[in-house]
């Protein structure tokens, strides 16, 4: 079911605050694997967090693994091999027909439960089920050994038939695509009313910003047009999108992601100034985040002090620009055992520190802001 952009436009305008933040409520569990791997518990744990954090958003896990599991079977690679597995050398046409196999419905422990666990928090009133996909230029860049070789020399006008490096990469691609679509294709049939789709890969790390200067169409070849594809998906679905990039971004980046992918949600990095961002982005997309999660673990990179000086400026800066904004973490709060009494300290930092202004957060209470 596709949601109205009002719904969360409206969120932006109540003051919602919330990480991204289901890790942590899963290793509250005795056994946290084994949860990863039961639907049921796992929709638990996520209405759980929804709960605890106040939000309607029922954000599943961050698992950017489970695509390239459920890609990797299909060429009878084993999951327990599928994480560390690369491909070093073009394939050949029988594995991409099966990399590329529209029909298949193979899908790992992690995904079923995934799957069940967005069927649970569709029966629960005043919940939104919210599904979790790798972007296909993520996915590609896991699949092979050098993908920046790839992109660089692409970028310097090379092409697959002079280079073994850019047909792999392409091939990856294309298989990455298809994964995505039958995963999106399978979290919707289970009730997902809105997709986050994280393309971390998606930035300067991979795309030199000098050579899209000077014209390379790299980035839209492997990031804009495969992910133009997977919104088309998306809105002959029904379903929502939300795009995450938490990578180093340039302008032109944060505005082809904001502007012809046009998500309800725009998640980026701490990177960003998003009071900067918002003169790149349409009105009606909410722009999310974007405290520096990734470093929650430490008290010496991040004081809670500063953290909370961080969310004040934040907020208050979002509010002079008038974009609608929701406060929130740049990334999934992941639980460290040895730092987690400081982690779960940041996240309530994040959540109920007062603005400059002396506002607190004003939460759409989960169960009463309806989807």
């Amino acid at each position: 079911m596709q949601v109205n952009r009002h719904f969360y436009l409206g969120l932006a305008e109540r003051g919602v605050r919330m990480p991204i933040g289901a890790d942590l409520v899963l290793h509250e569990e005795p056994d946290p694997e084994a949860v990863r791997r039961d639907g049921l518990s796992l929709g638990r744990v996520i209405e759980r967090a929804a709960r605890r954090w106040n939000t309607p958003l029922a954000l599943p896990l961050m698992d950017l693994r489970l695509e390239k599991y459920d890609l990797l079977a299909l060429a009878s690679i084993p999951e327990h091999e599928a994480e560390a597995y690369q491909f070093s050398a073009p394939l050949d046409e029988q594995t991409m027909t099966a990399l590329c196999d529209v029909s298949a419905t193979s899908y790992c422990a992690g995904s079923l439960a995934r799957n069940q666990a967005i069927a649970h928090i569709a029966s629960v009133p005043g919940l939104l089920p919210v599904g979790m996909v790798i972007g296909p230029f993520s996915l590609a860049t896991r699949l092979m050994r050098d993908p920046i070789t790839a992109v660089a020399l692409t970028g310097m006008g090379g092409d697959e038939q002079q280079s073994p490096e850019i047909q792999l990469l392409l091939q990856c691609l294309r298989a990455s695509e298809a994964a995505v679509l039958r995963s999106i294709r399978a979290q919707v049939k289970h009730g997902a009313s809105a997709i986050v789709v994280c393309e971390p890969a998606a930035c300067t790390a991979f795309f030199s910003p000098r050579q899209l200067k000077a014209g390379s169409n790299s980035f839209e070849r492997f990031v804009m047009g495969p992910n133009q594809r997977i919104r088309a998906a998306l809105e002959l679905a029904s379903c929502d999108l939300i795009f995450h990039d938490c990578g180093e971004l340039i302008d032109s980046m944060v505005a082809d992601f904001a502007e012809r992918l046009h998500p309800v949600i725009l998640s980026l990095g701490s990177s960003r100034k998003l009071w900067d961002d918002a003169r790149l982005v349409p009105a009606d997309v909410v722009l999310f985040g974007n405290l520096p999660s990734k470093s929650f673990y430490s008290d010496a990179a991040m004081p809670i002090e500063t953290l909370a000086n961080l969310t004040r400026e934040l907020i208050d800066n979002m509010q002079a620009c008038g974009h609608p904004h929701i406060v929130g973490s740049e990334c999934d709060v992941l639980f460290v055992p040895e730092a987690q009494h400081a982690i779960r300290a940041k996240v309530d930092a994040m959540m109920s520190c007062a603005t400059h202004a002396g506002n607190a957060p004003q939460q759409a209470l989960a169960g009463t802001a309806q989807p």
